[in-house]
């Protein structure tokens, strides 16, 4: 089983080939470049390096969202390409997700990742370890930063935040939270593709033609124009 897996789903741009549960070859970058030019030279790059050609492929995982609108577009469009074209399975995992399973696997309480969705909100969702396999507490979601800190301090354990932009909303968090609040170190902010491949590697399949990136919320010139078209009715 030859795994690639592809997330350029926020700044980050990763991809990485997992083969019999090792990890072969993996690229990432942390840059505000487009992904569009980029990630497929990186997928080249990467299959070269690592001697492998596309017919060696054997299942595609993608990071479906949420995160930036054009990255989840750009990764998601290109994953369902190369498994249509391939005639192999399609996996889509939660961006989230990703994070948690790369920094909290020996953590001994849950994991909040989070990337900034503007105007004080957050997309995140929480997660733990339990004997070994990652689980969701909180479903991902949408919130203000400031509500969802509101909400953890429910929690009985203390909480793992990571991501990138944390130092955004890093003392919201801390006001509410005080010492439960444990943040990630600068080294596991970047979400691994190599945790992505690993993720998807027994989850089904699924339709390449109805699959669909996870926004969690549509895009704001999306909510305006939809706004605007049921005015026009009323």
């Amino acid at each position: 089983m030859t795994i690639l897996a592809i997330d350029t789903s926020n700044h980050p741009l990763g991809v990485a080939l997992l083969e019999n549960d090792q990890v072969i070859g993996e690229y990432i970058t942390n840059l505000k470049k487009n992904h569009s030019i980029r990630i497929m030279p990186a997928i080249q790059a990467l299959m070269q390096d690592c001697e492998r050609v596309p017919a060696d492929l054997t299942k595609i995982v993608v990071a479906k969202g949420p995160g930036s609108y054009t990255g989840v577009r750009i990764g998601v469009t290109i994953a369902k390409t190369l498994a249509w074209t391939l005639n192999i399975p399609l996996v889509g995992v939660s961006s989230l997700e990703i994070l948690a399973a790369g920094a909290g696997r020996y953590f001994e309480g849950y994991i909040s990742p989070l990337f900034d969705a503007r105007r004080g909100q957050i997309y995140t969702g929480l997660y733990q370890y339990v004997h070994g396999k990652l689980e969701t507490t909180k479903r991902d979601q949408v919130a203000m930063a400031v509500d969802w800190a509101e909400q953890l301090t429910e929690m009985d354990k203390p909480i793992l935040f990571v991501g990138n932009d944390l130092s955004i909303h890093r003392d919201v968090i801390g006001e509410r939270l005080g010492s439960r609040a444990i943040f990630a170190g600068v080294t596991e902010q970047n979400p691994r593709p190599s945790e992505l491949a690993m993720l998807g590697k027994d989850k089904q399949g699924e339709d390449v033609h109805t699959f669909v990136p996870n926004y969690i919320r549509l895009a704001e010139a999306e909510a305006k124009w939809l706004e605007k078209q049921a005015k026009n009715f009323q």
